[in-house]
């Protein structure tokens, strides 16, 4: 299995595909009951809007995660947020998803490190703490790739993991 990840901007069909799986996503969120995530269009706006503010913003980076050269799944990378943290995170991952059929084979363990290493510097990865498999998935990714070199906190019901990435993978 190769696993790559590549810009959706460059791929007329990766919006479409992403657009094609977003309920899935919306599905796997609501799962955990966190009342977090509610239905679209009941807030007004609907899944075109997010589409078109990720591909709109030059500073959100939408990519593609493919397992054997075919679309398994996706990530928003987004500027960190001030929210207080010090120093400001330099990137958030604002969205991952690998689809249900392409789960529990490693493809979104082995895309993780290849975002990570594309956008180096200060991170944060913020999951419900009570979605168990994100937090779950995310402490195995983070401390394997920091070689345990991360901060983890819980704020607000949120988990949040801190680390740094580059030549020197620096603690957060």
């Amino acid at each position: 299995m190769t696993v790559a990840v590549r810009d959706a901007r460059g791929v007329a069909t990766d919006r479409a595909w992403i657009e094609g799986m977003y309920r899935e996503y919306l599905d796997d969120l609501s799962a955990p009951h966190t009342g977090l995530f509610p239905a679209l269009g009941e807030i007004g706006h609907g899944a075109a809007d997010h589409f078109t503010r990720w591909f709109a913003d030059r500073k959100v980076h939408v990519l593609t995660i493919l397992r054997d050269d075919q679309p398994a799944g996706f990530a928003v990378v987004a500027p960190g947020e001030a929210a207080g943290a010090v120093p400001r995170p330099d990137y958030r991952m604002a969205e991952f998803f690998v689809s249900r059929q392409a789960r529990r084979g490693g493809v979104g363990a082995a895309a993780a490190p290849l975002i990570f290493d594309r956008f180096a510097g200060r991170w944060e990865i913020l999951e419900h703490q009570s979605n168990r498999a994100a937090v779950g998935f995310w402490r195995r990714v983070v401390a394997v790739y920091t070689h345990g070199k991360f901060e983890e906190r819980v704020i607000n019901g949120e988990v949040r993991q801190r680390f740094s990435t580059g030549p020197a993978r620096r603690p957060a």
